[in-house]
């Protein structure tokens, strides 16, 4: 008896971030069912979702997607792209869409083409608050009319229902707004009737590829195997292998419960998960059991417009000044702001690296010959956080305290200018939940025929 299985192809942690051609090969070689990749994360911050940008770059976007779009129609078998440039709302999609055509255009390629908005109407969702279907997601706060209205972008992190219904109208290349991460790799093999559970923990190993290997890598691929009643992953490189360790520690990733991993409609549930060694570079995972919520959520992200940055560079050797560093930023707040009342709101902050040989996250050690200090302002328009940044440099620069010795100044700044304007600041305004009747009522996906090159 030949027993069933599903081969999925996971290139690289986030399109854009790259890998070796001969892994890639390595890869085909195996005849995967599908060649699925992430390319998106709230990781790098608001500014992105906000903005409309990617945080990856466009020619290395390009570069990745060559490979996959020219190998995956060469074999007939399907590319699936979720978080579209970065961040998954309808400027990110559209974005990637268009790098797509560009390279079908310069490649004269023929394929039909799945294009799912996960951008959702401000509207929709204060009538969602209105009816009580909006829930607190700890740890952020519940939200508000006024954090909707604020929303410059709001998406909805889709499960793998709306890339299954683009399969199945015949789709060749879906690209996603913002997707859940495992979702992509799941949904094919959800249509073969694979066990969901399964499927979705899958996904979840292979969303950030090589990541889960040791030495782990989110530039280089990854390789499972899905079977009825396991999965089993694979790296394609030599230098690399999974370990039980690595795949059970990449399950924890990112995750504040080691049994219950909640995704869109429901929850995978751990407890009966085991991880074998199957070879020294590969892993076997079996017991992933999906359990389907008895309402269908979806969660929320937002983000809004908080003003502009402007930052300063600077350091310190002055053992005196460093051990009174504490005191003294306190001194500057209150001298900026006595000074600058009548400009209203701002923020103002000191990044001391370094202090008393702390590190970013407060460890003790030894006493440091020197600082760093990061002087960041954020404020209304470009020229109060200007105006509030420089004050803060020049009070701290020239700031006395007791024991100072120099008089020609306090600071070193290695770059002249020594501020620099950082644009728009942006906050996460949403992280909710939404109850949905439908899984896809919310993801509209446009089908288009591309035909050598020219979408029709």
């Amino acid at each position: 008896m030949v027993m069933k299985e599903h081969r999925v192809l996971s290139p690289t942690a986030i399109l854009g971030y790259g890998f070796p051609a001969s892994s890639f090969e390595a890869g085909m070689a195996l005849k995967p069912h599908v060649i699925a990749v992430d390319a998106g994360s709230t990781d790098p911050g608001p500014y992105y979702l906000g903005s409309g940008k990617s945080f990856t770059d466009r020619g290395a976007v390009k570069r990745d997607l060559e490979f996959m779009l020219t190998a995956a129609l060469e074999a007939k078998i399907p590319v699936i792209i979720g978080t579209a440039g970065g961040a998954g709302a309808d400027s990110h999609l559209d974005w990637n869409v268009e790098i797509i055509k560009e390279i079908a255009a310069e490649k004269s390629l023929s394929f039909k083409m799945a294009v799912i908005s996960a951008q959702i109407d401000p509207e929709v969702v204060k009538k969602k608050l209105a009816e009580g279907k909006l829930r607190e997601y700890f740890p952020a706060p519940a939200p508000t009319v006024k954090d909707i209205e604020d929303s410059v972008n709001i998406v909805a992190q889709m499960g793998h229902e709306p890339m299954v219904e683009a399969l199945k109208a015949g789709a060749e290349v879906i690209v996603t707004g913002r997707a859940y991460d495992p979702t992509v790799f799941a949904a094919l093999a959800v249509i073969e009737g694979f066990d969901a559970g399964l499927a979705l923990h899958m996904g979840k190993i292979l969303e950030c590829a090589a990541i889960a290997a040791t030495p782990g890598s989110g530039s280089d691929c990854m390789f499972a195997y899905l079977r009825e009643d396991h999965f089993e992953v694979a790296t394609l490189d030599p230098i690399r292998k999974c370990t039980a360790t690595s795949i059970a520690a990449h399950t924890l990733y990112e995750k504040s419960n080691p049994t219950r991993l909640p995704g869109p409609g429901g929850v995978l549930d751990l407890t009966q998960t085991t991880f074998e060694q199957a070879s020294e570079g590969t892993v076997i995972v079996r017991g992933s059991r999906f359990i389907p919520d008895d309402v269908y959520t979806l969660k929320l992200e937002a983000a809004r417009k908080a003003g502009y940055r402007t930052v300063s560079f600077a350091a310190t050797a002055d053992p005196i000044m460093i051990s009174k560093m504490d005191d003294i930023v306190k001194a500057v707040k209150e001298r900026v702001a006595s000074n600058f009342e009548e400009l209203g709101e701002f923020f103002l902050d000191f990044k001391v690296y370094g202090q008393t040989g702390a590190s970013f996250y407060g460890a003790a050690g030894p006493v440091p010959c020197e600082v760093a200090i990061i002087i960041e302002a954020v404020a209304e328009t470009t020229a109060h956080a200007d105006t509030i940044c420089a004050f803060a440099r020049s009070t701290l620069l020239h700031y006395g305290y007791e024991g100072r010795i120099a008089t020609a100044g306090n600071l070193a700044f290695p770059f002249s200018p020594s501020d620099f304007s950082g644009g728009v600041v942006y906050a996460f305004s949403l992280y909710c939940l939404m109850e949905v009747d439908d899984p896809c009522e919310l993801f509209p996906a446009q089908l288009y025929q591309c035909d050598k090159g020219a979408i029709l």
